[in-house]
């Protein structure tokens, strides 16, 4: 789970630089007293508004799975991390939504808002979580159980519903909140020791545990240190701290005298979030030159932006791991929008004339332990330093990396993902009745030219309801050109969503032409086309 923050809601006229669940002192990891509040189903909500119809079947998808669904949806079958066509098989006349990440943020502004004004600091970890310290405002409000009632009464005002719990570090106080517990201090361990280590958000170590035969927290809290370390490494080391009730890194004091925080100002004050969008990639980049210069990583980065009539709005934003440069901007982007929503820097504000970011929730850089085929740490990294450049030029979605997946045709078995962002999981292994057989064509045309398939006769080459050509292909005719078949094999017939009134029936025929190549041919409502060719 990819969590952020958002700390120390609305304008202000500067945001206070210690750590908000943590403070920023040396710390032996200890895991503080944290409040988290939880807005069900906010993906949800985002898309359909605060109050749908109880009956609607919904479902917010990403990257081809279900991220969230609404109570009836649930109610008739449709789980958290269904594939989108298991879903649709699963229950006729689903809505599917895809996530609106944006709107999300947007949406959660109010609510963060309306709680910050009870702490002096808060944490987002994502919109529809947050987390308060609780501490200092379970004093001024006078204990933990009032403070947990204004934070109802304070979500609720802002028009959502909302759970709340309370526990030893975020974690807990995650969990807390999903069964309304105020879990008393020390007992944190005790409390985490019955989840699934799914709950740790690290999918892979998740299963790998699961393969152990260590299937909850407390199995997995019950290791020695030193053989996780050995074992897992550094990752693997923060998610066993996690597991016993503790910080998943010690946060460390800011060295005396260093300042990490990067400026970029702006002679013409900027009334839209574009710009400085494209300018927080540069940012993002200088922020983490300059950690990786001290030995440092951050968990969190508070985004500033100064308006010309000298007001100053101020978010901090949290992610689960340590935050790369493409995390950094994503939630830059996220945090602008929601503020040029919220008009924080209009016409009446003289538009942002700074756009700062101050890195906050110091840890020691663990490093990564790269394969033989990874090559040096400081070749990936200037890789990667310049393909985020590549990518602030042409926007988030204008630089992908391709994988192959799982699909019936070669177009549908490459996957292209925005860089930076999890690649959808498809798995390859199927089942896919229809795909293609193997080898798959070299070479997919974007779109795929029309052709015609004659037979012997000069009739078009028809493929029946039974997967059966009617007549043998003789000739090929592609703009005009008339190439002699050579060779051919097939038909195989592909059916995709056939439950649906939309259901698409096709079929593939692989020919060999008389120029030389092999080509494989998609028939679809009696009309043929290219859909790749084979490498001779």
């Amino acid at each position: 789970m990819s969590n952020s923050a958002i700390s120390d809601g609305g304008i202000n006229g500067g945001a206070i630089r210690n750590s908000a669940i943590s403070d920023g002192a040396i710390s032996d990891g200890a895991a503080p007293r944290a409040l988290a509040a939880w807005c069900p189903d906010w993906p949800v909500i985002a898309v359909l508004g605060p109050h749908p119809a109880p009956e609607r079947l919904v479902a917010v998808v990403e990257r081809g799975r279900v991220l969230a669904a609404t109570d009836a949806a649930r109610a008739a079958g449709i789980g958290r991390g269904q594939k989108v066509r298991t879903a649709q098989a699963t229950v006729a006349g689903l809505e599917i939504h895809e996530r609106q990440a944006d709107e999300e943020a947007k949406q959660f502004e109010p609510v963060a808002d309306a709680v910050g004004a009870l702490a002096a600091r808060l944490e987002v970890l994502r919109p529809g979580l947050l987390a308060v310290p609780a501490d200092g405002p379970a004093r001024y409000h006078g204990g933990e159980e009032r403070l947990v009632e204004r934070v109802y009464d304070a979500i609720e005002a802002a028009g959502h519903e909302c759970r709340v719990g309370v526990a030893d570090g975020l974690l807990a106080a995650q969990l807390a909140a999903r069964t309304e517990q105020v879990v008393p201090a020390g007992h944190s361990p005790r409390f985490l020791a019955g989840f699934p280590v799914a709950e740790l958000g690290d999918a892979r170590l998740a299963d790998l545990l699961l393969r152990l035969g260590l299937p909850t927290l407390g199995r997995f809290a019950a290791l020695p240190v030193r053989a996780v370390a050995d074992r897992f490494g550094a990752a693997g080391l923060a998610a066993h701290r996690q597991a016993r009730g503790l910080q998943a890194r010690p946060v460390i004091a800011r060295p005396p005298g260093l300042d990490l925080t990067v400026e970029e100002r702006f002679e013409q004050p900027s009334l839209l979030a574009e710009p400085l969008v494209f300018a927080a990639r540069a940012l993002a980049e200088r922020l983490h030159e300059g950690l990786a210069a001290a030995g440092l990583a951050c968990e969190r980065v508070e985004v500033e932006v100064e308006c010309a009539d000298g007001t100053c709005a101020a978010r901090a934003w949290r992610h689960e791991g340590l935050l790369s440069v493409g995390a950094v901007a994503e939630r830059v982007r996220w945090q602008l929008q929601a503020w040029q929503h919220r008009r924080v820097f209009a016409e009446e504000a003289g538009g942002v004339v700074a756009l700062r970011l101050v890195p906050d929730g110091l840890v020691r850089d663990p490093g990564r332990q790269l394969s033989l085929l990874d090559g040096d740490r400081e070749t990936t990294e200037r890789v990667e330093r310049a393909v985020a450049r590549v990518q602030a030029i042409l926007g988030h979605a204008g630089l992908v990396t391709a994988e192959l997946a799982g699909g019936r045709g070669p177009a549908d078995r490459v996957v292209r993902t925005p860089w930076g962002d999890a690649h959808q999981e498809r798995r390859a292994d199927g089942p896919w009745p229809g795909r293609l057989p193997a080898p798959s064509p070299a070479h997919v045309p974007a779109v795929p030219p029309p052709v015609r398939l004659l037979d012997a006769d000069g009739q078009e080459v028809a493929v029946t309801a039974r997967a059966e050509a009617c007549g043998a292909p003789a000739r090929l005719v592609l703009a005009g050109r008339v190439l002699e078949v050579t060779g051919w094999a097939g038909p195989w017939p592909a059916t995709e969503r056939w439950w649906e009134e939309d259901a698409r029936r096709m079929a593939r025929l692989q020919v060999t032409v008389s120029d030389g190549r092999a080509l494989l041919l998609l028939v679809e409502g009696g009309r043929w086309r290219i859909e790749g060719a084979y490498d001779s």
